[in-house]
């Protein structure tokens, strides 16, 4: 069995799960028991927050009706960079943490394996051999967020880059000199496409057009978030549509770039504004086929991913699944 948690800045979850052979090359998860969830603080020490942690995986397992000492190893999807090999968190900014050895400091505390990687390649992971992507061997998530995040699954196999560092899709730049990001450069992919990016450039417009629906909407109080387009959207708002092409194009270009530089085959979407569905779909798949060289020789799927925030964990399972059981 193998304790999954997926470690925020607010929150952690954890659940329990069981290994099932389904093919001599394959190994499955399946859950047991129910998630569980502690909070976590920025303001907490790096011993609080193990103590949390490790608290968290051995509720995991009483929920599910086992004994810890059946668990065989424990995976940790950590925000920031994380070096995967030795499971240590380089630098998550928002705990302050700075080359933070999760994985050695956790496994002392539990008496257990503990294997860590970043919580956006958990997702891609969990999306990968669980998910949207189960019948694909490569295949790369978008997370669309507050900002952008997401991971690359090659052959299989989890591409963290070298120390963990590589697979940062959302600071890809698709304009040179454009917008500024928060990582310093200019013209990234997240300072276009992140659900923060959208809500400004959709409240700029509508202030822009004040016969629109998006302020008329505004008017009417209708709150600025990451869905206030797609109601401009059903309400034939031409404001919108200008809005959602130029959006759809930023993603679109992002997308282009990883299929040129990996040739993935598939892309899934995920984060919440993936919930519109084939509203957002079927524009980014007609954008993005219009322009993919070898599109009859090598096709690129673009799928919703399905997991939603469960992703993460399922994917840290399956993490410390590779290097104990497969």
């Amino acid at each position: 069995m193998i304790v999954g948690i997926d470690l925020g800045g607010m929150s952690a979850k954890a659940r329990l799960f069981g290994e099932k052979q389904s093919s001599p090359k394959n190994v499955e998860l399946s859950p047991l028991g129910e998630e569980v969830c502690a909070k976590t603080h920025a303001r907490d020490s790096i011993d609080t927050t193990i103590e949390t942690l490790s608290e968290l995986a051995k509720e995991a397992v009483r929920r599910a009706g086992k004994r810890f000492e059946d668990v065989e190893a424990v995976g940790v999807g950590a925000p920031g960079i994380v070096d995967g090999a030795r499971g240590v968190v380089l630098s998550w900014s928002n705990f302050g943490w700075k080359n933070v050895p999760l994985g050695e400091k956790l496994s002392e505390k539990l008496k257990k394996p503990v294997f860590v990687l970043n919580d956006a390649n958990a997702a891609a992971l969990g999306e990968a051999k669980f998910g949207a992507g189960r019948d694909f061997s490569d295949s790369v998530l978008i997370t669309l967020g507050t900002g952008v995040g997401g991971g690359i699954v090659l052959d299989g196999k989890l591409f963290e880059g070298y120390k963990g560092a590589g697979g940062e899709i959302g600071h890809t730049v698709i304009r040179m000199g454009g917008r500024k990001c928060a990582c310093g450069r200019r013209g990234c992919l997240e300072t276009y496409v992140s659900t923060k990016a959208l809500i400004k450039d959709t409240v700029a417009a509508a202030k822009r057009d004040r016969k629109s629906a998006l302020y008329a909407l505004l008017e009417e109080g209708r709150k600025a978030d990451g869905f206030l387009l797609f109601e401009g959207l059903k309400r034939g708002d031409e404001c919108a549509k200008q809005v959602f092409d130029r959006y759809i194009a930023a993603l679109g270009e992002g997308i282009l770039n990883l299929a040129n530089l990996i040739r993935p085959q598939a892309v899934l979407i995920g984060g919440g504004i993936s919930a519109q569905g084939e509203t957002l779909l079927a524009p980014l798949r007609k954008y993005v086929g219009e322009r993919l060289p070898a599109k009859g020789f090598a096709p690129l799927e673009i799928l919703s991913a399905t997991l939603g925030n469960a992703a993460g964990i399922y994917g840290a399972a399956y993490f410390a699944l590779e290097r104990t059981v497969l």
